[in-house]
């Protein structure tokens, strides 16, 4: 997995971008990290520490010093691209902000260098047409936390090379993450589609009335949540049926049909559907609320990846 002098820009050091420079130093890569915002570059060196010992801590991170000891602070985008293999951008999800900064980076950075993207919601296609280095751009988009939840959706423009594709697959699963190709653009990618459709009928059937917040809540984390921490829904579906998959379709997708046809719409996260949910949950979202439940969802993650690494192994 590590190779030296293998070298990575980390462009914007908030949440995200500190969670990948964890993963790029962690896997042996010399990190250098670059963000406008000068106290939020000069607090990223020491809140990565923290966590590189927080993941040591369950056994995912062999040596947290000497991994941030790869971490340094570049001054400009143009010392953090320079002599970069990977770049990994993290700004705002702003498309003129994304335009900008990737025409710099393809100026700046190494003509051989992989441009990806952490963008959530942003096509690779909208803020890299007009690149001459445009076959090198793609969106990586990880999932929050990435450091903890490995998955990274690829999804390259319609001109990005494939070259660059199987690059990027080839460094995401060399550093320890699941890199998974959207064959082709779309709207949310895969994984924010998947969670939409849930979270749609979440907010319907809170909305609405048939089950309150917390108990909602509960049928995924103890019930459909289980499941899908080791099995997708395809490998849960052919377990469901003796005849597998097939058998599956036969026996039940009729009923599904019906939920089909009368999906959960937009008006769902309108007033007045929206307004019930937010009163159904009993709890304000404090500071050290939100605070405190991070944390927790941090250390259970870590316990949960620490627990499936045994298991793959």
């Amino acid at each position: 997995m590590k190779k030296e002098n293998r070298q990575v820009a980390i462009v914007g050091a908030g949440l995200i971008g500190r969670a990948w420079a964890a993963i790029f130093a962690r896997a042996g890569w010399s990190v250098r990290l670059t963000d406008p915002h000068e106290a939020t570059l000069k607090a990223a060196i020491g809140l990565i520490h923290d966590e590189l010992h927080a993941l040591a801590r369950h056994g995912l991170a062999d040596d947290p010093d000497g991994a941030a000891a790869r971490l340094t602070v570049a001054a400009s985008l143009k010392e953090a691209v320079d002599g970069a293999e990977f770049v990994q951008e993290n700004g705002p999800e702003l498309i003129e902000q994304k335009k900008t900064i990737f025409a710099e980076l393809d100026r700046l950075a190494p003509p051989d260098a992989v441009l990806a993207s952490s963008t959530s919601a942003i096509t690779a296609s909208r803020f890299t047409e007009t690149l001459r280095g445009r076959a090198r751009c793609l969106v990586g988009h990880p999932v929050n936390p990435p450091h903890l939840v490995p998955l990274v959706e690829l999804c390259g423009a319609p001109w990005t090379s494939p070259d660059t594709i199987d690059r990027a697959r080839q460094i995401y699963r060399a550093i320890g993450q699941v890199p998974v190709a959207v064959n082709r653009e779309i709207n949310g990618f895969v994984l924010n589609r998947l969670q939409g459709a849930l979270l749609a009928e979440a907010f319907r059937l809170v909305g609405e009335g048939y089950i309150s917040a917390e108990d909602l809540d509960h049928t995924v984390k103890d019930g459909l949540g289980l499941r899908w921490s080791f099995l997708g829904p395809f490998e849960t579906i052919e377990l469901n049926a003796p005849g597998g998959i097939p058998d599956y379709c036969a026996r039940y997708t009729g009923f599904y049909k019906e939920l089909a046809a009368t999906a959960a719409g937009p008006e769902v996260y309108q007033s007045p559907n929206v307004d019930r949910v937010i009163a159904a949950w009993p709890h304000q979202p404090s500071p050290e609320r939100i605070a405190a439940l991070t944390q927790r969802r941090n250390e259970r993650l870590a316990a949960l990846a620490a627990h499936k690494r045994t298991q793959n192994s």
